[in-house]
């Protein structure tokens, strides 16, 4: 049977099943992309590729930018929905992933797996092609170590967060490979400050479910891997060096810096619930606010 015919007959199946394609059909494909985590990876993306405009002293093509977020959002869809389906049976076990399509049944495997095929797959091609090699290259890397990297050793060491961060960290990196075809100091700057902010960002939702990663039977680790990454993020932040305002990005780095360390002290010493929210919160805050200050003030662009 081929990947059209399969993917036609779960679309006809369900849109009889629930009395109308448009419905819970349209939403549970939606679902596999991680929409939510998508948002994150668009933002970071977008902020390399305008600094790596800038540092080759390049206008900002909207057009480039536009290829870029689009085919790195492809490949993340397709890595969100692989990773659905690998897990399908462990996301059955945990309340908070239980009612995702493919662990509650509602997309049979085939058709998850084919639908993760043509997202990563187109979007890799069109990253090829549409912008350049290397951010095409970053992008299939990503996905390559996420799924085979990290998702198997989820079950089996907490060293799992350390090599998650590996991949997860890439965005920013295929935004400024998609700019200017290479890599510098500066692009890795943003990729350790993306690498860091992870561990708190991951402690948080590791501690507020910590109950059905264990029924899932994954290790994580919970606080020792909140404080120092904070620490550090904070001080490489203060490593980009601005190109304008030197004194505004300064402070405002530091003012939030400190805040997302207070929020991570918080949550280590209180080790509740409400802490934990707190942190995660600060964690989406803080990361987005940092990029747009460097996206504001480490352009050389704008000097």
């Amino acid at each position: 049977m081929s990947a059209q015919s399969i993917v036609t007959e779960q679309l006809a199946s369900s849109g009889s099943q629930h009395g109308h394609f448009g419905g819970s059909t349209l939403s549970d494909y939606w679902a596999l992309t991680k929409p939510e985590v998508n948002f994150l990876i668009l933002i970071t993306t977008g902020v390399g590729f305008y600094l790596g405009c800038g540092n080759e002293a390049r206008p900002l093509s909207f057009v480039g930018l536009f290829n870029t977020l689009l085919g790195t959002l492809l490949v993340a869809s397709g890595t969100g929905t692989f990773n659905q389906y690998i897990e399908r049976k462990f996301d059955a076990q945990m309340r908070r992933t239980a009612r995702r399509p493919a662990a509650a049944g509602r997309l049979k495997p085939a058709v998850v797996l084919v639908f993760g095929i043509a997202l990563a797959g187109t979007g890799s091609v069109y990253l090829a092609v549409a912008v350049n090699p290397l951010s095409s290259v970053l992008a299939i890397l990503t996905l390559l170590t996420y799924l085979f990297a990290y998702t198997p050793l989820k079950r089996k060491t907490p060293l799992c967060v350390l090599v998650g961060a590996f991949p997860g960290a890439m965005p920013p990196l295929i935004g400024w490979a998609a700019a200017s075809g290479r890599l510098n100091s500066e692009a890795w700057t943003l990729y350790a400050i993306l690498f860091l902010w992870q561990f708190p960002h991951f402690m948080a939702i590791a501690w507020m479910y910590r109950e059905d990663y264990d029924r899932a039977g994954y290790l994580v680790f919970v606080m020792l891997e909140t404080v120092l990454p904070l620490l550090a993020v904070a001080a490489i932040s203060m490593v980009q060096f601005p190109t304008r305002h030197a004194a505004i990005f300064y402070c405002a780095g530091a003012l939030l810096g400190l805040g997302f360390l207070y929020f991570g002290l918080k949550f280590v010493l209180r080790r509740s619930r409400a802490a934990a929210r707190q942190l995660l919160a600060a964690s989406i805050v803080y990361l987005p606010l940092l990029f747009a200050l460097s996206a504001t003030l480490c352009n050389r662009a704008g000097k």
